[in-house]
């Protein structure tokens, strides 16, 4: 026998928040044999209606009216809003798990909730939700950070399995590090690119010169995903732990862009951190860890822009 194509027959549930990650997830669970029963948006929200009509279910004009048989009870709010869904849902709501998607937050934001009767928990896909993603196989693979009680957790789990995805535990205490390191290696990225992209534009580059940036970036991090460690990939003047060449960037960062000579000597520190503590460090590599420590080495790179910038004797 192959694998069961509907996991969640028999999962009915309520969503509250119809955005990107709610709507993603509505469509997979039901893509999964999941039952939607209740959408609930903000007051009028036409993002509602579309889903609800799209997945059958009623639309719920608040998360107080949200379907009260459904066992699952999805909150896909904003951080800042989880607290007063929660409490507002409290209100007729008595059994069954909710959920919330934050990475952020533990199960206790859904505080209400336990105290109205249901079992609370958090889901944390640990994806990318640029838009709303409608293919379930987008799912494949997916970390979900699960907390909560018992039975929520085992429900966040039957959904990970469902969805193709993996799953663990975070706890609460641990969410505001994890989710940093979520942002990092999603929003981080993009940032250090579009960094990368400004400078090019500064020095009037091409266009295509800032489309490469974006070419580089994209390959240099699938080989650091297809690579025992993603510190074994790495490759450039911390690799090879080549002083002279970011010496050089320094003073060229020190001239003509000071603003990003901060970010400049923390990659480097970063880098050649991961690379101490994968085991790869090599003597190069160490002494240009000390100079940057040290701060020498950017204080000759600014020594390099002042002589340059003097007048030359006549």
């Amino acid at each position: 026998m192959g694998p069961d194509p509907q996991p969640l027959a028999g999962l009915e549930f309520a969503l509250v928040g119809p955005g990107r990650v709610g709507s993603s997830l509505a469509l997979w669970l039901a893509a999964a044999g999941g039952r939607c029963l209740s959408v609930a948006g903000r007051g009028g929200s036409r993002r509602a209606a579309e889903l609800a009509a799209r997945l059958g279910a009623s639309v719920a004009p608040g998360p107080e009216l949200a379907d009260e048989r459904a066992k699952l009870l999805l909150v896909a709010v904003p951080d800042a809003e989880i607290h007063d869904v929660a409490h507002r849902a409290a209100a007729r709501r008595r059994r069954g798990v909710a959920l919330h998607v934050s990475g952020a937050l533990g199960a206790s934001a859904l505080a209400p909730l336990a105290a109205a009767g249901c079992r609370i928990g958090a889901l944390h896909p640990l994806h990318a939700f640029t838009a709303v993603e409608e293919d379930p196989s987008a799912a494949r693979g997916i970390f979900f950070a699960l907390d909560g009680d018992a039975e929520a957790r085992a429900l966040g789990r039957r959904i990970a399995e469902a969805l193709g995805g993996e799953s663990a535990v975070v706890p609460e205490e641990l969410r505001p590090l994890y989710h940093w390191a979520a942002t990092l290696a999603a929003g981080g990225i993009v940032t250090l690119v579009a960094t990368a992209q400004a400078v090019a534009r500064r020095l009037n580059l091409p266009e295509s010169a800032a489309r490469g940036y974006g070419k580089l970036a994209s390959g240099a991090l699938e080989g650091a995903l297809a690579a025992p460690s993603a510190a074994a990939a790495m490759t450039g003047p911390i690799a090879r732990g080549d002083t002279p060449t970011v010496e050089a960037h320094f003073a060229a960062l020190a001239r003509a862009a000071p603003d990003l000579l901060p970010l400049a000597v923390e990659l480097v520190r970063s880098g050649l951190a991961r690379r101490a503590e994968a085991g790869l460090e090599t003597p190069e590599q160490k002494a240009l860890a000390t100079r940057v420590e040290r701060s020498d080495l950017l204080d000759r790179a600014r020594d390099r822009v002042l002589t340059s910038s003097r007048p030359k004797p006549a």
